[in-house]
């Protein structure tokens, strides 16, 4: 899907924006490792795998990029991540993440898996509910342009780029 395409060149490229997209500061990501990972003999991809790179005390995120309807979201989420966890056998614990572009597409039912979004193990982010661009930070305002409309999207991308000039040059002084 060219959405997922999109987040996994971002969070290739910037995996800070993760992070601050879950609420965590950005060096969070200077110990971890991205990647898809397929698991072998199964018709299972996840979009998207934090794994640390050091310590068993930090969780390894599961990452689903979701932009159109799919019913049957959460048993494949969770049958991927579990599946996961048997063929890895990780020490560390884990977290899982659904990135919606709005609420109205996170239609399917979640009753056999309610204790994981209770107890925040897995959590959804709706990108069209982040904020105003201009008050969030470069990375995570960056990420909401996917959900903008095109006007809107290339005015917001140009004073991105000159929020982050301004940053650069801020920081060399």
């Amino acid at each position: 899907m060219k959405t997922d395409s999109i987040f996994y060149r971002l969070f290739q490229e910037l995996p800070s924006i993760f992070f601050e997209l879950i609420g965590n500061p950005p060096q969070t990501a200077d110990a971890y490792k991205f990647s898809s990972i397929e698991i072998k003999q199964t018709a299972f991809r996840i979009d998207g795998v934090f794994v640390p790179t050091q310590g068993e005390y930090k969780s390894i995120y599961f990452v689903e990029v979701q932009f159109q309807t799919d019913t049957e979201i959460y048993s494949r989420l969770f049958s991927e991540i579990f599946l996961y966890l048997h063929r890895n056998q990780p020490k560390n614990p884990w977290r899982g993440v659904v990135i919606y572009p709005t609420r109205s597409l996170d239609i399917a039912n979640i009753d056999n898996y309610s204790e994981f979004f209770t107890s925040q193990r897995v959590s959804r982010i709706y990108l069209d509910e982040l904020g105003e661009t201009a008050t969030l930070p470069v990375g995570i305002a960056t990420i909401k342009l996917v959900v903008e409309d095109q006007d809107t999207a290339i005015t917001t991308a140009r004073e991105l780029i000159s929020r982050t000039q301004q940053e650069i040059y801020t920081e060399r002084q």
